[in-house]
């Protein structure tokens, strides 16, 4: 598995190029800009790492510890921190429902603080307008950081099977299957509901 710095480094170099592909494909240098900052995003501080002690966790710097139940909740490296799509769905989730509770949480403060009286059917239809007028920038921030999370899940793959294939060769590169072995009795006889039992443990 690559080091930190050398996932930042692959972040780093693979940079141009998403540039590159996003402007080809878009023509659009708003959509560029929000895609690159997505990617970058995603490779240094939003990626799969965050389900460890990682640089990507310690660059959230006192804010981290809110990525602390998201670490006990999962397992490193499984689907849901490194798998496609879902795992960059799962953070997005996560820290959008933490953003929800302190920004609900602060309005309720400073409605009974301030004596006011906040609108929070006007407020919600404004950020649904919000999200509809600016739906272009939001699928462009996705695919950036879904680009940044899947550039280092890839070096992480490919670094494991690097190693699993100089230790054991090209068998290394696919997963093991074991094979059951079958049951052997003996010394005993076996009347047909024994025999029938035998056969389907096999």
């Amino acid at each position: 598995m690559p080091s930190g710095r050398t996932h930042d480094r692959i972040t780093i170099w693979a940079l141009p190029i998403v540039v590159a592909i996003t402007f080809w494909q878009t023509r659009n240098g708003n959509v560029t800009l929000v895609v690159a900052t997505g990617f970058m995003l995603g490779g240094l501080m939003f990626g799969p790492d965050l389900d460890i002690y990682s640089r990507q966790f310690q660059r959230w710097g006192c804010l981290r510890w809110i990525w602390l139940p998201y670490q006990k909740s999962l397992r490193h490296r499984s689907i849901f921190s490194h798998g496609p799509l879902i795992g960059t769905v799962l953070r997005v989730l996560y820290f959008t429902i933490f953003l929800s509770i302190v920004a609900g949480v602060g309005l309720l403060i400073a409605e009974k603080v301030g004596n006011m009286a906040l609108n929070w059917q006007g407020l919600g239809n404004g950020i649904l307008g919000a999200i509809a007028l600016y739906k272009t920038e939001f699928i462009a921030l996705f695919l950036g950081l879904e680009a940044g999370a899947m550039s280092h899940s890839l070096s992480d793959w490919t670094g494991s099977a690097y190693k699993r294939f100089k230790k054991q060769g090209i068998s290394g590169i696919f997963p093991n299957r074991k094979v059951k072995k079958r049951k052997v009795v003996r010394g005993k006889k076996l009347g047909n509901k024994g025999r029938k039992k035998v056969i389907r443990n096999l």
